[in-house]
């Protein structure tokens, strides 16, 4: 067992909860609970949480010597992925994907008013890039299926129930993304790619 692993058990902590308090990301605990060495900003940061000296994460972890210049490279990479996992306020993340709901009925908003708060609250990471890439293919698919629905000649009556179910299918890729950045901190609906 890690040395990270009996001090979070002993002090009766998930990993959700040590990652919530130290601000580091659970996927990192998961890593470093199964033999990875915390480094730098991760050591520092999950000692503060536990409220112990940092020297207290690295007993009975065996040191294997390693070039300086290797040590300092794995570091920096190490730094540079805490930095974003830091970043990464999920609250600021529910309420920009939120803000999509209000404008559904007004596409270009919908995809304006979570690009500003993107950089109002300084969350320029890549769950909500998808997030309002997901709002982009949806603003561009929309008319292109409304137009497909009038070339179609379903009839008058199934106009506005189309209109319809093309503002609920974002209302729900809305709802559901907020619910699973809830509970697994992902997102549901997401691309393969970042279009901004």
């Amino acid at each position: 067992m890690s040395k990270l692993k009996a001090i979070r058990e002993q002090k009766n902590l998930t990993q959700e909860e040590l990652s919530e308090k130290s601000k580091i990301s659970v996927r990192t605990i998961q890593r470093i609970e199964s033999g990875t060495v915390p480094k730098g900003h991760t050591r520092r940061a999950l000692a503060q949480a536990l409220e112990i000296e940092e020297s207290g994460l690295m007993a009975d972890l065996p040191q294997a010597a390693a070039p300086a210049e290797t040590v300092e490279m794995e570091e920096g990479i190490e730094e540079r992925i805490e930095e974003e996992t830091v970043s990464i306020n999920y609250s600021y993340v529910k309420i920009i994907n939120l803000s999509s709901l209000l404008f559904t009925l007004l596409p270009p908003l919908n995809i304006l008013v979570p690009l500003l708060l993107m950089f109002t609250m300084k969350q320029k990471n890549n769950l909500v890039r998808q997030i309002i890439s997901v709002q982009m293919i949806w603003t561009v698919m929309a008319p292109v299926i409304f137009m497909l629905g009038i070339f179609l000649k379903l009839g008058k009556q199934f106009t506005p129930i189309l209109m319809i179910l093309i503002v609920l299918s974002n209302v729900f890729i809305i709802l559901r993304n907020a619910s699973e950045i809830d509970r697994n901190k992902k997102l549901y609906f997401c691309l393969k790619f970042s279009m901004i």
